[in-house]
């Protein structure tokens, strides 16, 4: 840098690449995380990106250093040129960041995927209500009528146990 210029001016809002899209957002300084994590997924729910996994939270990576991670309520900061902020989805929340050149992981971050035909949507594959759920709740009356029958049967007789206890005293 010559001496007569000025050093840039620090820009007044922060990049957050989205691992899922692969599109980086822009945020003014001093927006809390959790914000940040809302606005990304909303877009992801509209439009073309529909289907692709959500962002979880944020994650500060650079080579060879340790993630340092974002939690709802954080102010994201920029700790320089070096680090990228980018969304930690569900498919890659296992504690492992994946940012490119950061060896942590054997899996290949979402944001290389080319073609989103081959993107899979990540559900739960069992069923809301399973035969062993509805088994469960059946199992639960079944109970619950039992200990009320046996209740009230003690209740029916215990005036005649009271007599049967006064009568051999």
């Amino acid at each position: 840098m010559a001496e007569d210029e000025a050093p840039s001016p620090s820009p007044s809002f922060l990049e957050v690449k989205c691992n899922s899209s692969g599109k980086t957002r822009r945020f003014a300084l001093g927006t809390e995380a959790g914000f940040a994590v809302s606005v990304i997924n909303r877009k992801l729910g509209m439009g073309m990106e529909v289907g692709l996994p959500l962002a979880l939270y944020i994650e500060a990576t650079r080579e060879g250093h340790e993630p340092i991670t974002f939690g709802p309520n954080s102010t994201l900061v920029n700790f320089g040129d070096s680090w990228i902020l980018h969304t930690v989805t569900d498919l890659d929340s296992s504690g492992i960041g994946h940012v490119e050149n950061v060896v942590r992981s054997e899996r290949s971050p979402v944001s290389k995927v080319r073609d989103r035909s081959r993107l899979v949507k990540v559900t739960n594959t069992k069923p809301a209500i399973s035969l062993l759920y509805f088994g469960k709740i059946v199992f639960a009356f079944t109970l619950l009528f039992l200990i009320g029958a046996m209740f009230t049967l003690a209740l029916e007789y215990l005036p005649v146990f009271i007599s049967f206890v006064n009568s051999s005293v």
